[in-house]
């Protein structure tokens, strides 16, 4: 903590808006950013997807906290936490969080705010996604099947029920009830005792009501009267609706222009955007992944960092640096910094690749990300390989007492990147973090 506590001017200086972004297929170690930075700002906000996010963080006596739908700042007393417009919330998950919260001491009452925009996602959605998925038997997404994509499919077909309807019992039972009727009308098997939950919601509705709020209005307020506003980004771009490798991806847009839209933001406010990149990469479910690695080396990586999923606990498939994916995710989101976590991961491996570009099946070799999963999953990864520096660097707390070969290893990230890794993480730990100077 005292290493956090000595980069504060660090995080003084950067800028007033700023958003922290995965820029891989999510799991980059968004959480422990976010969790440092939550104490210089004033508001922390999430602004897409659900709890198909899990992010972990620690507390100044080193007690672990996995949330999904509360934004990371609830460690810090004086950040109001925000959940903007753009994430679909389950309100029994989300309370379940907040009392799971409060038995430790933290209470989120008057310190959290839920947009009365945002769509809510309901046990029925879960119930779909799992009949969805077993509809496409061999051709699975892997989806957490938390009802996400679902929740996001009733807000496009316009059938979707948003916070602020709770307010109104007539006109929530009545949307919920034909929400219940479409799904039984598309799925055989859909069982859903719909009465019951108008009932359970009206106990719901109370419990929720002094968290609804205007939250475009109060972000924007607190803009202009000079407030520091985090973003916490959920997911990454790799998993972007339009820019991930569709259909393997999320159903939302991780990427900035669903942050800017997912809380109601001017995109000229944004100062400071973080891409959070691991030294290697990790993906969880199905999908193309060009750098993908199996046997010893993924075995000895997985163990190493850690590397089952935090919502579900499945083992994240692994593979090298994809310098192609990380551009490409730069390209979109214009990142002013990047954060490579988990650089310790690779303390005990005697050589390591970066992937530069792609052969492609015709023979081209591209550094542009290809759209069409199927030339995806032929391309050829073209590597530059580096020795590593087979010691451990969990200790070191400055940017001089890295290795030699730990350094070069960054430089030519930041090279190939065009953007300084300024942020290296070296440990789980809130003050594992080394800033480059």
């Amino acid at each position: 903590n005292a290493n956090a506590n000595a980069n504060a001017d660090e995080w003084g200086s950067l800028g007033r808006v700023c958003a922290v972004l995965g820029s891989q297929w999510g799991d980059e170690g968004k959480g422990k950013l976010v969790d440092i930075l939550a104490r210089e700002y004033d508001v922390v906000a999430r602004c897409q997807g659900g709890a198909n996010a899990g992010h972990t963080i620690y507390d100044d006596d080193g007690k672990k906290y996995a949330l999904h739908l509360v934004p990371s700042g609830i460690l810090n007393k004086n950040a109001m936490c925000v959940v903007g417009n753009g994430v679909v919330v389950h309100l029994p998950g989300m309370f379940e969080e907040i009392d799971a919260l409060l038995k430790v001491g933290v209470d989120a009452r008057g310190r959290m705010m839920v947009s009365d925009r945002a769509h809510l996602l309901f046990d029925l959605h879960k119930e779909i996604d799992g009949l969805r998925e077993a509809e496409l038997s061999g051709n699975k997404i892997g989806t957490t099947k938390r009802g996400i994509g679902p929740a996001y499919a009733s807000k496009a077909t316009r059938n979707g029920l948003r916070l602020g309807d709770i307010r109104d019992q007539a006109k929530f039972a009545e949307g919920l009830r034909i929400l219940a009727a479409d799904a039984a009308a598309r799925f055989d098997n859909f069982e859903y005792d719909v009465e019951a939950e108008i009932e359970r919601y009206k106990g719901i509705a109370e419990r929720i009501e002094p968290f609804i709020a205007d939250t475009v209005d109060y972000v924007n307020t607190a803009h202009k009267n000079g407030k520091r506003i985090l973003v916490e980004g959920a997911n990454a771009t790799m998993l972007d609706l339009d820019f991930g490798t569709y259909p393997f991806v999320t159903s939302s847009n991780p990427a900035l222009g669903g942050v800017c839209n997912g809380l109601g933001l001017a995109p000229r406010k944004f100062e400071t955007v973080i891409g959070v990149a691991k030294a290697y990469t990790t993906r969880v479910g199905s999908g193309p992944y060009p750098t993908e690695l199996h046997g010893e080396v993924a075995d000895k990586l997985r163990e190493l960092g850690f590397e089952y999923g935090t919502t579900t606990g499945r083992p994240r498939r692994i593979g090298w640096l994809d310098m192609v994916a990380l551009n490409y995710a730069n390209l979109i989101n214009g990142f002013t910094h990047i954060n490579l976590t988990k650089l310790d991961v690779l303390d005990q491996m005697e050589e390591i690749k970066i992937g530069v570009a792609y052969k492609l099946p015709n023979g081209q070799v591209t550094t542009a990300f290809p759209s069409d999963i199927s030339t995806l999953e032929k391309v050829e990864v073209v590597y530059e390989t580096y020795p590593g520096w087979m010691s451990d660097i969990s200790k070191c707390r400055t940017w001089d007492e890295l290795p030699e070969n730990a350094k070069k290893y960054v430089l030519r990230v930041e090279e190939l990147a065009e953007v300084e890794c300024r942020y290296i993480g070296v440990g789980p730990g809130r003050d594992a973090m080394v800033v480059k100077p």
